[in-house]
């Protein structure tokens, strides 16, 4: 691949879907473009960046953004988020929405779909508390692919042996075949739909909680300002935003500051339980997240 190859295939990529793809990354889009070129017939990468400039075959776009998007993910992955959904953010909203007995989540960049089940077996796990309750569950991706994986619920052992607890195995998927399914009471709890981020949102609605983990830091500055600023009107009053461990506002967002109470934790900044942002906490921008 030659340099202008690459550098348009980042300007590409980075215009399509906010990934900022560093000049140390041109091995991985080699490696990941070279099986889109095999898979599709296409005579090489010159030839792929070759139509790519033509600007006229848009399922060959989605298909370059899709082999690019990193789609690395685990049921419960890292816990703390979870254990801060189940602990501290469902106590809240059950208390602040006595009045409406409603509840709506987004996961944002849902992938095949780990994250939003693993919410749902957790909300499952309080259903007597929700009776009489409608409680929605949204996931988007950017990519059609894998959302179709999502909508299947099927995973294979090594997907369930990541991160899924045995007591929730047996309770809520069955085997078929040689993958594991996850139940139609749990696949009917979760709503999935294609989504870019850097696109406007507004149809979505509003939603009490979202997350948004582990995919800023594959975005530079701007771009993380500019999903977070679409982000920032979709969050319902005291709502809570939840990010990855390695991902921050502090300067970046003016509208998304961290929550007073727990850490990895993110409100609008028009909520009581935001925090001031500090300068002691000012720092850690320094350090920021790896870059894709």
């Amino acid at each position: 691949m030659t340099e202008a190859d690459f550098n348009f295939l980042r300007l590409l990529l980075h215009l399509r879907s906010g990934l900022s793809l560093s000049p140390e990354k041109r091995y991985l889009a080699e490696s990941r473009l070279g099986i889109l070129c095999r898979r599709r017939g296409i005579d090489g990468l010159a030839t792929l960046v070759h139509q790519l400039r033509q600007g006229s075959d848009a399922t060959l776009e989605n298909a370059v953004v899709e082999a690019m998007t990193t789609n690395e993910t685990l049921f419960f992955r890292d816990h703390t988020p979870f254990d801060l959904f189940r602990n501290a953010i469902l106590p809240e909203k059950l208390a602040s929405n006595a009045s409406s007995r409603s509840l709506r989540i987004w996961c944002a960049a849902v992938s095949t779909g780990q994250e939003a089940y693993s919410l749902a077996m957790i909300l499952d796990e309080m259903a007597p508390r929700l009776a009489g309750w409608k409680v929605q569950i949204i996931g988007t991706d950017i990519s059609a692919e894998v959302l179709e994986r999502a909508r299947t619920g099927l995973y294979s052992q090594f997907e369930i042996q990541r991160g899924l607890p045995i007591q929730m195995l047996l309770k809520h998927f069955h085997q078929n075949g040689d993958k594991w399914q996850v139940s139609e009471r749990l696949r009917a709890m979760v709503e999935l739909k294609q989504h870019n981020l850097l696109e406007p949102n507004s149809h979505l609605g509003q939603f009490d909680v979202i997350f948004c983990r582990n995919v800023l830091i594959y975005f530079d500055v701007p771009t993380k300002a500019k999903v977070l600023g679409l982000i920032a009107p979709r969050l319902a009053p005291e709502g809570a935003v939840v990010l990855g461990a390695a991902e921050t506002v502090i300067g970046i967002s003016t509208t998304i500051v961290p929550d007073g109470k727990h850490r990895g934790l993110f409100r609008d900044r028009r909520s009581a339980h935001a925090a001031s942002m500090t300068l002691p906490l000012e720092p850690r921008l320094a350090q920021g997240g790896a870059r894709y």
